[in-house]
């Protein structure tokens, strides 16, 4: 009996220590993950490439065939919290109203995709994009949802952004009702010097 007590004890102990070295693993790989997660990589130093001061040119289509609505304004790129995220700023003349924007930008190193947020004072929505950067064409390609003002439903949407050369970027914007995609709008970005 004494025996048996001993050997269960013994097998007990072993089981713990077992699991704790197991959990110490767990852990380790756990940190070694978020570790990967949290750290900046190379679409975080492209995005960074961007920061600064600009000015830009828009156009927008109301409608298609319809001449665009010309538009200019400023816009401030500066990375945030460590490198991580991209936080840009706009403000200028909007269909003959002063017009202001922010985007927040950023790259998800698990799932790896960029994601996008955009809001302005044009509207009361958020739109989200997701996508994916193609560093051999220099390009950024995101699809998500927005509202669409008139029918209060969400709208599919596509932006494509490529990085020019260091000074000169462009973003084209298109909205796909029925499955055909409408371009709305072209901005042109210029560092300013």
């Amino acid at each position: 009996m004494k025996r048996t007590f001993i050997t269960s004890c013994m097998l007990l102990l072993c089981s713990l220590c077992l699991q704790y070295a197991h959990a110490q693993g767990d852990q380790q790989e756990m940190m070694k993950a978020w570790q990967a997660y949290m750290t900046p990589g190379d679409v975080h130093k492209v995005l960074s490439t961007a920061d600064g001061n600009w000015t830009f040119e828009a156009s927008t289509w109301m409608s298609p065939g319809a001449p665009p609505e010309k538009s200019t304004g400023n816009a401030t790129n500066k990375m945030i919290l460590g490198g991580r995220y991209q936080q840009s700023n706009y403000s200028g003349n909007m269909m003959g109203m002063p017009f202001e924007g922010q985007s927040i930008v950023g790259y998800d190193n698990a799932r790896k995709v960029v994601q996008s947020t955009w809001i302005d004072n044009m509207g009361t929505g958020i739109m989200h994009l997701e996508g994916t950067v193609d560093h051999a064409t220099k390009t950024m390609n995101l699809a998500g949802k927005m509202t669409d003002p008139m029918t209060g439903k969400e709208i599919e949407v596509k932006e494509k952004f490529t990085w020019i050369d260091n000074n000169t970027q462009r973003m084209e914007m298109y909205e796909i009702h029925d499955g055909k995609e409408t371009k709305t709008m072209e901005i042109t970005f210029k560092r300013k010097m």
